[in-house]
Parts: structure tokens; C-alpha cells; sequence
């Protein structure tokens, strides 16, 4: 019969020598996150799968699906842990409840401004340790992403510093949002993300914090009068990798990841540079009035929030967030 012939010349091939031919992937992962497909994090997950694949010669595959194909993000980090899916490109702030260590990330003026400054620290000892915090969580976690900084908007004038006083701003529920906002004098209220745009044009808060192509992409800018460009916080993305998945791994293929992974970051950090100058402009245009707060006035954001949001994340996090901070103050001392 075909079949048995078919089978015959195989075993005569393996006899004299020849290896049956090996599958076109021998790993594949599943990564899911919950940006667009024009979004800088989806356009360079991409770029990442091209050199991974390039690297491996096609021996490592990775799948990308966007805009929450494969859940929320909650579901999707439970997902890693689970293995059902592979990995994932998460916010930080959606990650507080899995590892509330990584919440220092929401003290403000945290990352430093300048970018090899800011490179520095996410390669440095303090990236490391926030990195490895993840390993007790059924989670390996490989790089930081930028993704951005966040920009105050109101409805009420924010000319300066002392004008946040008596305002009421929505924040994500964090505890070390709210004493940011305590410290400048307003009050901070935790709101869906769902319910902003509706709650800053009724008047429930006043004013919230998000970049500026979220700004944008949202319409907040058609119900908010002002907007101070203040680049406060740190928008990072952390990339976690299922840990049976990671360790199935031979050891170059991990470092062909981890090296794809960083090496985005400037190209990655350029395409978001530009879609947020984009914003901003279509912001301008609209008629918000739009500030940007020089050096002198960054440093006194500084000086007035960061004190206080570090408490509150030693507060939450104990002896661990306290060691956290201490290698990321003996760092930025340096």
C-alpha cells in the first residue's frame, strides 16, 4: 500500500542516516496586551517577534494579540501564571494587586527625565530587584517598558502649584495616588476608568492625570479647560513570561529575548515621543489651554509629592517596599 511504502523509505532514510526534519517552531508563545495595533506597544511586541524569530532561525515563534484578545489584563496575568498563554505585556499599574511592590513605580518623579539616566535605573541594581519581586508570584519578569508619563488636566485653572488646592482629581485606586494629590492640597477620588470622561464633564472631580495620547484618544481634552504638561509619572509596561514556559527554554534563546526586548526601548521610546507631541498639538488645537511646567517647577512637584507617596508605599508595602526604595535612593544618590 502508499501508506506502508510511505513508511518504508522513512525508516530506510532514519537507517542511512538522514534526520527527519525538524518543526518549523519548536517553541511558541502566546503574548496578549491590551493596546491597538497602532500603538507603540503592539508595533514593537512585533518588532521583538521578527528579531526573536530572525535569532532562533525560526526555532522560537511568537504570537501577538492585541486589544485584549485573550481577556483584561487581569485575566491575562492569571493567564501567564496559569500557562495558559505564554506571556504578556502588562501596565504596572495594572499589576499592583498581584505584586504590590511593583507599586512603587506610582511614586511620582520616580524615573528620571533623562532618558539614559532612566535607562540606567531599569538596567541597574533597582531594575533587577524590581524585576525579581515577580518571582514568587508564578511569574518571570524580564524587562521594563516606557510607556509614557502622565500630564495633570482640570476644568479649573493650574497656573501653579498652589492652584491644585481644593481641586478633586480622579485617580486609579492606589492609596500612594491619593497622598500625590493630598500633598498638593487636593483630594483625590478612585473612579472607574470608565466613568472619567462622564464624571469630569458632570463635575464629579475636577480634573485626573493620564498622557497625553490616552488624553486624546479618550476626549477628556473636550471636557477639560487646562492642562499642564508635567511628566510626573511613569507609565512602564512589564514584560512577564509564564515560568515553565521561560525555563523550557534553552539558555541562548532566553538571552536572544531578553536582548530583543531591550533593544526596542529607543526606537519604542521615539515612535511614543511622536504620537504624544501628535496629541499634544491636536490637544492645542481644540482650545485647551495647554502649559508646560518648566525645570524649577518640576522639582517642586517633586519636592511636595514625592515625600509623601513614599510613605504610603512603605506603608503598603513593609519591610520589602522599604528595601525596594533604599536601593533605588542609593542608586539615584550615585
Amino acid at each position: 500500500m502508499k501508506t506502508t511504502s510511505i513508511l518504508f523509505a522513512a525508516v530506510a532514510a532514519t537507517g542511512l542516516g538522514f534526520a527527519a526534519p525538524a518543526m518549523a517552531q519548536d517553541y511558541v508563545a502566546k503574548i496578549g496586551h491590551l493596546e491597538s495595533t497602532q500603538q507603540s506597544r503592539h508595533i514593537h511586541l512585533e518588532k521583538v517577534a521578527e528579531l526573536v524569530k530572525e535569532r532562533t532561525e525560526g526555532a522560537v515563534e511568537f504570537q501577538i494579540f492585541p486589544q485584549g484578545q485573550l481577556g483584561n489584563q487581569r485575566q491575562m496575568n492569571e493567564g501567564v501564571q496559569l500557562g495558559t498563554m505564554e506571556a504578556t505585556v502588562a501596565p504596572a499599574a495594572f499589576l499592583g494587586g498581584f505584586n504590590p511592590l511593583v507599586s512603587i513605580l506610582d511614586i511620582p518623579y520616580l524615573i528620571p527625565e533623562d532618558a539614559e539616566a532612566a535607562a540606567a535605573l531599569r538596567d541597574g541594581p533597582f531594575g533587577q530587584a524590581l524585576l525579581d519581586s515577580f518571582s514568587d508570584k508564578g511569574l518571570v519578569a524580564i524587562e521594563l517598558w516606557p510607556n509614557g508619563k502622565k500630564q495633570f488636566t482640570s476644568n479649573k485653572p493650574l497656573d501653579s502649584i498652589s492652584d491644585f488646592a481644593g481641586q478633586k482629581f480622579r485617580v486609579m485606586d492606589s492609596s500612594i495616588l491619593i497622598e500625590q494629590f493630598n500633598a498638593l492640597g487636593a483630594s483625590a477620588i478612585a473612579l472607574p476608568f470608565g466613568e472619567l470622561y462622564t464624571s469630569l464633564q458632570t463635575g464629579v472631580v475636577d480634573g485626573e492625570e493620564n498622557p497625553l495620547d490616552t488624553i486624546r484618544a479618550m476626549k477628556f481634552y473636550e471636557v477639560q479647560k487646562y492642562l499642564v504638561v508635567s511628566d510626573h509619572g511613569a507609565m512602564e509596561d512589564v514584560v512577564l513570561f509564564n515560568p515553565m514556559f521561560w525555563e523550557s527554554l534553552p539558555d541562548d534563546y532566553k538571552t536572544i529575548i531578553t536582548d530583543a526586548f531591550a533593544e526596542v526601548i529607543p526606537e519604542m521610546t521615539a515612535h511614543k515621543a511622536a504620537a504624544v507631541e501628535a496629541s499634544l498639538e491636536a490637544i492645542k488645537e481644540a482650545g485647551t489651554n495647554v502649559r508646560v511646567a518648566d525645570e524649577a517647577e518640576r522639582a517642586a512637584f517633586r519636592e511636595q509629592m514625592f515625600g509623601p507617596a513614599s510613605e504610603a508605599y512603605v506603608a503598603k508595602t513593609g519591610e520589602a517596599g522599604q528595601k525596594l526604595l533604599d536601593i533605588y535612593m542609593e542608586e539615584t544618590a550615585q
